[in-house]
């Protein structure tokens, strides 16, 4: 039970104009501030609060009260955890707490415990002698960052062999407490140090207190990374590296970046992108969003790296899209170097134009997943098909899906029921985690994947293209009785967009045999070009139809294909003016669709000419 002096001791303990400045921007007016609410959208600041009665309230949407109800509001917490909420932030020990409530070292010993850890491996680095004090010394020198950079982000080094744990035991912490901070292990009965010749990253919480510690080995040493376990005080999914640091620039500015290592987020600090953090070895959790988002980010741009680990963390991101407010964007930076690469190579300046054309996630995971798969071949569009349906599977049921899979089915040429369907059959991703660097590695090596075997066949492409399949096919077998009836059309070809790119392979190479040449030879290029050719040149049926003249045949086929090819053309645009209105960087729109219209116009005076032949 919470009692009425420890809620009080906790209210005089918090600095009420310190917390509302954390999400938002206050203008003092007389002994009042203002600023804009940061429970509703508005322009003009309509939110007011006052530090001598502790008091707040807004005119916009009428909310108000004390510390407690500020607290309540902003971290959707009841009273009684918005009260332990600020008695954490002020280092305060409940009376609840007390006794034997709680299980385990107190969260204030624990966070004292690393505090002290970072104070000795700072001293390591900076003063410490030795060949792995040298060598972190000679890696973080190699990455930019001097004595001065070390000393402001708290680097260290961690030398092992039990040094840690006789200095905190000579501090007077216990076992217990060092094995609940994760700064110990009991070896049998023995003590040694979590952490064994790495060079150490402090993480903090938003109050910038120490709860936990990356370490990176210097040499070939496995794992690359060790972070701290699950603790009382960290927890890898609702921290951020650097969160302190960023806070107060991401309320400003209104935008975050995500990164993915420790030493972006410090290289990017130090060129002036104080708005920078990273995941702590995860995906990018709900839980990292919302608190991006109440620290007022309005867009976040996660600047993954350009590898497997990194399009897969974007694909695990694109879960929180329907959950958020915030408009969540990538970049992916050129020659697939990290931010630390990028700044060294090219300079501060050279980074703006980049954020600035940073495309929405959705878009650019489409981008990545589609340049994976030749959309020419049909078999392909549908494994790419089966393949996003299961990155879109948990936006199931979001408002956000039916504009998803409409661009989708604009892209792939599919049916877009057939996607959806797609979508609520497929399996989604089954753990928001970051593979670890040597799993990194062992994907890295697996031979890729060309073609995987689509839990849907051909019937989920759109009708047109289904058509325009056997259309194709028909057009080729005519071309292979009558070759020299269809070489005057070779221009008209050329505009064609086909379905299927070995039909279009074929088709040049028949049309590439001399005047003259017999059905057997024309057949021989097709087959030297594509192998299957003898099977899909024989299922013509047209090309048997006898009360239908030659010229007819060819100037039907012609026209039949130029329409559902013109059809595709107009859909592709159409998935062009969708994904632009998501706001990504493309042609004038006004281009796009005069171009559209003017196909569109083509379709019907081709339809009309299909529609008396038949």
């Amino acid at each position: 039970m919470i009692t009425d002096e420890d809620k009080e001791r906790v209210r005089q303990a918090t600095d009420f104009q310190a917390l509302v400045s954390e999400t938002v921007v206050l203008r003092q007016r007389g002994h009042d501030f203002w600023g804009c609410c940061p429970f509703h959208h508005e322009k003009s600041p309509s939110f007011h609060m006052n530090p001598s009665t502790g008091l707040w309230n807004c005119f916009g949407c009428h909310k108000g009260g004390d510390v407690f109800d500020y607290v309540m509001a902003r971290e959707n917490l009841d009273f009684m955890d918005a009260v332990r909420y600020l008695a954490d932030r002020a280092g305060i020990e409940l009376s609840e707490e007390q006794g034997t409530a709680r299980r385990g070292p107190k969260r204030n010993r624990l966070i004292e415990a690393l505090t002290e850890a970072e104070s000795f491996y700072s001293t390591m680095l900076l003063r410490g002698r030795g060949q792995g004090n040298d060598a972190a010394r000679r890696y973080l020198s190699g990455r930019g960052f001097g004595s001065d950079v070390c000393k402001r982000w708290g680097l260290g080094y961690a030398p092992g062999r039990g040094s840690l744990v006789a200095d905190l035991r000579g501090k007077g912490f216990s076992p217990q407490e060092m094995i609940s901070a994760d700064l110990a292990l009991d070896r049998s009965g023995r003590l040694s140090d979590r952490f064994f010749d790495r060079v150490m990253f402090p993480i903090h919480d938003e109050q910038g207190r120490s709860i936990g510690f990356g370490g990176r080995v210097m040499g070939d040493g496995k794992p690359k990374y060790l972070n701290t376990r699950e603790t009382n005080v960290f927890h890898k999914s609702k921290h951020l590296f650097a969160f302190d640091r960023a806070k107060e620039t991401i309320t400003a500015r209104g935008v975050a970046m995500v990164v993915e290592g420790y030493t972006d987020v410090i290289a990017l600090h130090e060129a002036g992108y104080t708005n920078a953090v990273a995941a702590l070895g995860t995906a990018l959790s709900l839980d990292h969003v919302k608190l991006l988002e109440r620290f007022g980010a309005k867009v976040i741009i996660c600047m993954f790296d350009g590898d497997a680990a990194g399009q897969k963390a974007a694909e695990l991101s694109i879960q929180h899209l329907d959950k958020t407010k915030a408009e969540m964007r990538c970049v992916v930076l050129p020659d697939n170097q990290d931010p630390a690469e990028f700044l060294a190579a090219h300079g501060a300046e050279a980074l703006q134009p980049i954020l600035r054309e940073a495309e929405p996630l959705m878009s650019f995971v489409f981008d990545k997943k589609l340049g994976s798969y030749d959309l020419s071949v049909p078999g392909q569009r549908v494994a790419a098909l089966n393949d996003l349906a299961a990155v879109l599977a948990p936006l199931r049921g979001s408002v956000l899906l039916d504009s998803y899979v409409t661009q989708l089915a604009g892209r792939l040429g599919t049916d877009v029921e057939a996607t959806r369907r797609a979508v609520y059959s497929a399996k989604a991703p089954a753990t928001p985690s970051r593979p670890s660097a040597d799993e990194q590695a062992v994907e890295q090596r697996k031979p890729p994947v060309v073609e995987q075997s689509p839990a849907y066949g051909y019937e989920v492409l759109s009708q047109d293209d289904r058509a325009l399949l056997v259309v194709e096919r028909e057009l080729l077998a005519v071309l292979a009785t009558n070759p020299d009836a269809v070489r005057p059309y070779g221009d008209r070809i050329a505009g064609f967009t086909w379905a299927d790119s070995r039909h279009e392979v074929m088709a040049w190479a028949m049309l590439a045999t001399p005047a003259g040449s017999t059905p057997a030879q024309v057949v021989a290029a097709a087959t030297e070009v594509v192998p299957d050719a003898p099977r899909i040149l024989s299922g013509g049926r047209l090309a048997q139809v006898e009360h239908m003249t030659v010229a007819d045949k060819v100037s039907f086929l012609l026209d039949t294909v130029e329409l559902h090819s013109t059809r595709r053309k107009v859909r592709q645009i159409k998935a062009q003016l969708a994904a632009m209105s998501e706001g990504v960087p493309g042609p004038d729109a006004q281009d796009l669709f005069r171009q559209a219209t003017e196909l569109q116009k083509r379709c019907n005076e081709l339809s009309q000419k299909v529609s008396s032949m038949n």
